[in-house]
């Protein structure tokens, strides 16, 4: 098979899945396993991919994301006569149901069937080992001028809320919405954790909030956005991850 992958959660999972090596085209942020993707070729970004090439490649199968790529792209593709798989999981469970899914498209029931386990099997533990547990509450932010957080609609906020987290800004109506540092304060978090993407946030952006914000300079963690955002087979790292920074006190 000849495929295209246009998310670079689902390349990664490609690879795991063995099939690497039938990868003809990836974006620019198509940037794990390091050691496998160099090789194979750029097809542009996830919101501007070039259709022509992609479609010049022959591939058997796009693979994209609902959210990382736009629908306008995916018809394109389709229109060309190539087959597209299109996934949007907010859940572990939706996550473990995706993997399943890209597995048998590619022939890899085997393989799929180990990590989707896995993701259902870590999501359950820790599920159950936050029974009892105080809530701990969190503001989760991705962005910087505009501040910019997470509401419930979201993989990283369902994948947070599984060791007992309780998402400040759950209610919101955009599920990116912008806040403010007055919004921050309002809600008083537990922890206000600042993703390494797509927003790269530093320990010196910390201090500033915890400036702007007056809350205490501890309730500030910066955490792995790729663990916490990137579903697939990196879910199960990223389930035990989300335990970590929601307990670590």
């Amino acid at each position: 098979m000849r495929l295209v992958s246009l998310c670079p959660s689902l390349t990664e999972l490609l690879f795991d899945l063995g099939v690497g090596d039938q990868v003809v085209g990836r974006t620019k942020f198509c940037i794990h396993p390091a050691d496998g993707v160099g090789t194979i070729e750029k097809v542009g970004g996830t919101k501007d991919p070039k259709i022509d090439r992609i479609i010049a490649l022959k591939p058997d199968g796009v693979f994209m994301n609902e959210e990382e790529n736009r629908l306008e792209d995916a018809r394109a593709i389709e229109a060309a006569g190539i087959r597209v798989h299109s996934s949007l999981p907010r859940t572990p469970g939706e996550t473990a149901a995706m993997v399943r899914s890209i597995a048998a498209a590619v022939g890899r029931e085997g393989a799929g069937e180990s990590i989707a386990r896995d993701i259902e099997a870590r999501a359950d533990r820790v599920r159950r080992a936050a029974l009892g547990k105080v809530p701990v509450r969190f503001a989760y932010l991705i962005w910087r001028e505009p501040w910019m957080t997470v509401n419930a609609d979201t993989f990283v906020s369902t994948l947070l809320e599984l060791p007992g987290g309780e998402n400040v800004f759950a209610a919101r109506g955009d599920r990116y919405p912008t806040v403010t540092t007055d919004e921050i304060a309002t809600t008083n978090p537990d922890r206000v954790f600042l993703s390494t993407e797509p927003f790269p946030f530093k320990d010196k952006h910390a201090v500033e909030l915890a400036s702007l914000t007056a809350l205490p300079t501890d309730r500030f963690r910066i955490v792995d956005g790729e663990l916490l955002s990137w579903h697939g087979s990196r879910t199960p790292r990223g389930i035990d991850y989300a335990e970590r920074v929601i307990r670590d006190s």
